[in-house]
């Protein structure tokens, strides 16, 4: 049986890839849902894994919805009222509460379109590479819909609320070189260097401390929502707890010594 979310580890990178494309790699399945969810806990239990670059297959990073599946009233798409509401929380709002809580750095690898909660699903991860030939779009309304899995939280943190206002409000397409002048990927490179470039950024972060970028990761995490004296206390109760581990010791005597 074909798996939602294919998962290879080297070196301390793993590469998460979207297995869906006879979909356009839609992220509404619960398969999937519980593949994601599953991965962010495995993940954050293994020091291991310092880094995850996430990508679709094939040519397409995540079309969001399955439209089918909303034409046929399939699936999530099926139930009525209340249920529905239930089921968006009990289905794909799983994957905004997962990346939250995910410890280990994530870059999304957008191969290609980035449509809806797919254009979401790229804004959850930490960092943002795209191809030449990527674009993203928060597409809800023209298709009479909202982004229904947090979508509003995380893309306005990502280029500022005007930006996401006029992606949310007109749901046009963002192409890859606007990406970039709007802060919205670190970097464009050709597709066939896509998946390289993003390993090599996987493998800077990957060479650090796993103990210290998760602290790390969850400082900026925090800084979002919480006022500076959070986030400096928080800091102060961190900071120790760097101070005692193995890594931190031995590469400051490393430094030391040059």
């Amino acid at each position: 049986m074909q798996k939602p979310l294919d998962i290879s580890t080297d070196g301390g990178v793993s590469v998460w890839t979207i297995n869906l494309p006879e979909v356009g790699n839609a992220i509404t399945g619960i398969d999937l849902v519980a593949a994601i969810e599953d991965a962010v806990d495995a993940a954050n239990a293994d020091t291991e894994v310092r880094a995850v670059i996430l990508t679709g297959a094939g040519h397409i990073f995540s079309a969001g919805g399955n439209v089918q599946e909303m034409a046929d009233e399939e699936g999530l798409f099926g139930l009525g009222g209340a249920e529905q509401r239930f089921g968006y929380a009990d289905g794909i709002q799983r994957i905004p509460r997962a990346m939250l809580r995910f410890e280990v750095p994530v870059i999304a690898a957008v191969n290609g379109a980035a449509v809806g909660a797919g254009c979401d699903l790229a804004m959850m991860c930490d960092l943002r590479v795209a191809a030449e030939s990527a674009f993203f779009a928060e597409s809800f309304v023209q298709v009479g819909l909202i982004p229904g899995d947090g979508g509003s939280w995380f893309l306005q943190r990502a280029i500022g609320y005007e930006r996401a206002a006029e992606m949310t409000f007109t749901g046009d397409r963002v192409h890859a070189a606007k990406a970039l002048e709007w802060g919205m990927v670190s970097r464009v490179v050709p597709d066939d260097e896509l998946l390289g470039e993003a390993r090599a950024l996987a493998e800077r972060i990957a060479k650090n401390p796993p103990h210290a970028l998760r602290m790390a990761k969850r400082l900026l995490t925090e800084s979002r929502t919480s006022s500076l004296d959070t986030v400096l206390n928080l800091a102060a109760a961190m900071q120790p707890l760097a101070h005692q581990t193995s890594e931190h010791k031995e590469r400051v005597a490393r430094w030391s010594k040059r």
